[in-house]
């Protein structure tokens, strides 16, 4: 790729947050690795994105909720001496229900995909952006991550983490030319509660969400100005920040009578 052009790694490129975050991206004149399951839509986005905005963009394959995923992946990148001056860990997915009755499987992939995943290539990509000093790293976490989640207790806790690291390993990244964004959005317009299976709750029935579109703007606004945390909408942020001010008992029933299916 063009070396007069800073490259962001986008994962799970291919939809909702993810697809928003590298258009704008594009628009910001970042060349692009889409990285994601299914090669054919990070093909027709890649195509899309280089001709409106001029930008290089390379798709890769990869299940990221494979133990193994970081390691391959970086492995690919390097065989493609593909350089990253911004890694934006976006992919993640959650589950709806009681943990007791939940998909063991897809709760392991969750946390491998969620945490394990993020972790890795965040620690296998920071050396060189410390070399250079120079490197953005966005995290997309949720403002599940500021309470415990009921009936998505996995998916918030690992949310929780993700904030936690980000925030940690900001501080840090301090005077080193490398900085760590994490991204707090609401519930937003996206393919997550399909995949999550929660179209019938609460939190999200009747409610006008904010597009993935905005979260994104709002996120590389963000990245590009090393902000440590950026949480998308007025609303979220005094929902988010409302759990410090609740005595921590009373938080987890709030949230589970807030989640729970309209009818």
């Amino acid at each position: 790729m063009t070396a007069n052009r800073k490259t962001a790694l986008i994962t799970g490129a291919s939809g909702g947050i993810g697809e928003a975050l590298a258009r704008t991206l594009a628009q910001h004149g970042y060349n692009l690795i889409l990285v994601a399951r299914t090669m054919s839509k990070l093909e027709a986005l890649g195509a899309e994105l280089s001709a409106k905005n001029g930008v290089e963009a390379v798709g890769i394959a990869s299940d990221l909720s494979a133990f193994d995923a970081s390691e391959k992946l970086i492995a690919d990148l390097e065989t493609r001496k593909l350089n990253v001056d911004v890694l934006v860990n976006n992919a993640g997915f959650g589950e709806y229900g009681e943990f007791a009755t939940g998909d063991p499987v897809k709760q392991q992939q969750m946390i491998s995909l969620n945490i394990l995943t993020l972790t890795m290539l965040t620690r296998h990509l920071l050396p060189k952006m410390l070399e250079r000093k120079f490197g953005r790293v966005m995290n997309v976490a949720s403002t599940a991550a500021f309470m415990p989640g009921p009936l998505m207790s996995v998916y918030y806790a690992s949310k929780a983490y993700v904030l936690s690291f980000s925030e940690a390993l900001g501080e840090e990244l301090l005077n080193t030319g490398v900085t760590v964004t994490a991204l707090c959005p609401g519930p937003t317009e996206s393919d997550f509660q399909a995949r999550a299976e929660m179209q019938d709750s609460k939190l999200f029935q009747g409610k006008t969400l904010m597009t993935a579109r905005e979260v994104a703007a709002q996120g590389v606004a963000a990245l590009e100005r090393g902000q440590r945390v950026v949480i998308p909408g007025i609303m979220n942020q005094i929902q988010a920040q409302a759990s410090r001010f609740l005595p921590r008992a009373i938080v987890p029933g709030i949230v589970k009578n807030v989640q729970a299916r309209n009818h």
